[in-house]
């Protein structure tokens, strides 16, 4: 599933490296289209389903406002503080409004096996998502993913 991905190679992380990554990391970072051009970057709980990311926002946001307009998005979930140690992925693609909005817990087969994972990862022990009237449901079915692990690197420094 990684695409779109020319450079780096040996720093590719393979599917099986991705999906443990992203069920690993508990935020992204979401980049929009504003009317004017201008690109808007917000941070956000999410889910991988090995082949989507799942984003559960508030309906009321800017970031949902502009995807209304302009559905191209970009999400980017990364990881470490030393060089050595740095990771992520980005994905990239045209969300999909999925579900009534807001969600209030109508049933939606589209929605079961996301709305497990987010409440297992995020709201664990709890028998089902709780759905606030708020928030309603995005996906990501990604065009194009890249992905890093300076881990494949040895660990060293950059130079200088």
């Amino acid at each position: 599933m990684v695409t779109g991905q020319r450079r780096g190679r040996r720093i590719m992380m393979t599917e099986g490296e991705l999906d443990a990554f992203l069920a690993g990391q508990r935020t992204c970072r979401v980049a929009t289209v504003g009317r004017d051009g201008r690109p808007h970057l917000s941070a956000l709980w999410f889910v991988w389903d090995g082949s989507a990311v799942w984003l559960y926002s508030i309906v009321r946001s800017r970031r949902w406002a502009e995807l209304r307009h302009d559905a191209r998005i970009a999400v980017l979930v990364d990881d470490g503080r030393e060089y050595g140690e740095l990771r992520g992925a980005e994905l990239s693609g045209t969300a999909a409004f999925v579900g009534e909005s807001p969600r209030t817990g109508a049933p939606c087969p589209e929605l079961t096996a996301p709305e497990a994972l987010f409440t297992a990862k995020y709201f664990g022990g709890l028998p089902a998502m709780p759905h606030d009237g708020r928030h309603a449901w995005l996906r990501l079915a990604p065009d194009a993913i890249a992905t890093w692990d300076f881990h494949k690197l040895g660990g060293g420094r950059p130079p200088g």
